[in-house]
């Protein structure tokens, strides 16, 4: 058998080969659609919007920018998209009428229908929020299923971002009847990281997937709505809206006045039909900065104090053939870093969000293969590295950089660059 000798420049050759298959590979297999959700009388951005490939569990969610990326395979391409978001009416639209570039979508308010509520509803909203609660059986997802997520998080110090940790997650997650947790395997990951911006400090916060994965509040009400502190809350009804053109109440709740450690407070959308919850908006009560400090700082140098100041938490779920599932998370944390030996505090922010993308009932090669599952405790900047190339995400759905972000990655490399 003949040694074969490459030279460099065939190497390069050869390379640029690859890539340019892989590219055309990538580009025969599905189509890509870019665009933005607004509102049509305002042009007012659209933020968190859902658009869902109808017939598939193929799915995205809208930046805060109300800008969109999605890649639908190739077989789908004679169906619709269905646009909604919360207070507006949905929208199908076959995919042969969306541009792949620079699509407008624009969505018109849905005015509250004042329709005649079941003589059966709950009179009262801390009754209607128990109700909710005992219903996952019928209202949510009750197979162990493999879902495909897009996570990101990013760390700034003051305003500036100083790590951005982006991945592609499969999550087994469990039945909502049974008390088993989901676990998550990391698939793709990179990141970014200025740590001349960073303290040590920073990477000692808790956080990381499972916290998005925490906020679903169906599935793990013992973070917020746990027996002992449910009797704490006082409930309350709000203005009711619609999602998807139906009726949805909002009941909002607030610890008790004489209660003094941390709770939450906020607002649950549950469908006026079944009593499914559609989505939570909720902050921790940070005011005992102690032992609010004690439920986020994992570690922390002798001569600092640190302490949240602000702590918000949101929750999506969707529906298909009448079962309800977690869609999307949102956290935002902000803490106050306080050194004995310095005169100015420092400020740190760590937002995150994870996006359902896709799923399927097959978990028989997640449980096969344990390789690459994630740690409770893992904080995604631990796990992933490079920001260089502009194809890594490949076919996978992701939820498309904010300006801002897109604008650190480029500061970023060019400082790592320089050092």
């Amino acid at each position: 058998m003949k040694n074969l000798n490459i030279s460099p420049l065939n190497q390069r050759i050869t390379t640029v080969v690859f890539l340019l298959i892989s590219c055309l590979c990538f580009s025969q297999n599905s189509l890509e659609y870019k665009g933005k959700v607004i509102d049509t009388d305002s042009n007012k951005a659209l933020g968190l919007a859902d658009l869902i490939i109808i017939g598939t569990n193929i799915s995205t969610v809208t930046n805060n920018e109300g800008e969109f990326l999605l890649k639908v395979p190739i077989a789908h391409k004679d169906k619709a998209v269905l646009v909604s978001y919360l207070g507006y009416k949905k929208l199908q639209i076959p995919l042969s009428e969306l541009k792949k570039k620079n699509s407008k979508i624009e969505l018109i308010v849905a005015a509250t229908v004042l329709a005649q509520i079941d003589v059966n509803a709950p009179k009262d909203a801390e009754t209607l929020v128990k109700k909710t609660l005992s219903l996952k059986a019928e209202n949510y997802l009750n197979a162990e299923t493999v879902m495909t997520s897009f996570y990101r998080e990013t760390i700034k110090k003051r305003n500036k971002n100083a790590s951005l940790s982006e991945a592609v997650l499969e999550i087994h997650k469990q039945p909502y009847t049974t008390n088993k947790k989901d676990a998550i395997k990391l698939i793709k990951a990179r990141k970014n990281t200025d740590y001349t911006r960073l303290d040590t400090l920073a990477l000692k916060l808790q956080g990381g997937p499972f916290s998005a994965l925490h906020t679903d509040i169906i599935k793990y009400p013992e973070y917020i709505f746990n027996n002992e502190d449910f009797k704490d809350y006082n409930f309350s009804f709000s203005k009711s809206t619609q999602i998807n053109n139906k009726l949805v109440f909002v009941v909002s709740f607030v610890q008790k006045e004489n209660i003094t450690r941390p709770m939450y407070y906020g607002k649950l959308y549950i469908d006026a039909e079944d009593y499914a919850l559609t989505s939570a908006v909720y902050n921790l009560n940070v005011s005992n900065r102690e032992q609010a400090s004690a439920l986020f700082v994992k570690k922390k140098p002798s001569k600092a104090t640190v302490y949240p100041s602000e702590a918000s938490f949101r929750v999506n779920y969707r529906v298909k053939d009448g079962k309800w599932y977690f869609g999307y998370s949102n956290i935002f944390l902000t803490f106050k870093v306080k050194w004995d030996n310095r005169l100015f505090n420092s400020r740190y922010t760590l937002h995150s969000e994870m996006a359902i993308t896709d799923w399927n009932n097959n978990t028989t090669e997640f449980v096969n293969r344990p390789k690459n599952r994630l740690k409770h405790h893992t904080i995604l900047a631990d796990e992933a590295s490079g920001f260089s190339d502009p194809e890594f995400w490949g076919e996978y759905n992701i939820i498309e950089p904010e300006k801002s972000i897109e604008s650190a990655i480029k500061k970023i490399n060019k400082h790592l660059k320089k050092s």
